[in-house]
């Protein structure tokens, strides 16, 4: 009679070590993808809150606001911030009649449409594009944060 070693694991122990590290994973990615999402919206709030400020600065050099955002670097800001889920620039539209862009529509799409900072944009519809201002949007939408001055 040959008595068989009780070394290493069976086939099924390791099937079953592996099934619980495959659930532990899943659940803990699922949160990470949460923690992303608030993270892009955080910074697209903090992009328009910077962009905000190098338009004030631009409009008080200038007496009005640029036709595009490009205008402002690297002057007033080092480097345009862009969406950073898309890489697409914000949305932007200087407001006013015929050249004198007196006003601007500047915006964000976020992710959560329950985010906070959602409570206290301007909610804003299309208004008239100053000449060259770009093409405004609708900041009405559920999820687009948007701001005036």
């Amino acid at each position: 009679m040959h008595k068989r070693g009780t070394r290493g694991f069976t086939l099924i122990e390791l099937l079953v070590v592996i099934a619980i590290i495959g659930i532990l994973s899943s659940v803990v990615l699922a949160s990470l993808n949460s923690a992303r999402e608030k993270s892009r919206d955080a910074r697209r709030v903090s992009d328009i809150k910077q962009l905000q400020l190098a338009l004030e600065l631009y409009f008080d050099s200038n007496g009005g606001y640029p036709t595009s955002l490009a205008s402002l670097a690297p002057d007033y800001i080092a480097v345009v911030p862009t969406d950073p889920s898309t890489s697409d620039p914000y949305s932007y539209a200087a407001l006013g009649s015929g050249s004198n862009c007196s006003s601007y529509h500047l915006g964000a799409t976020l992710e959560d449409s329950g985010h906070t900072a959602l409570d206290s944009d301007a909610d804003a519809t299309a208004g008239t594009v100053c000449t060259g201002g770009g093409t405004d949007f609708d900041g009405t939408v559920a999820t687009t944060y948007d701001v005036k001055p």
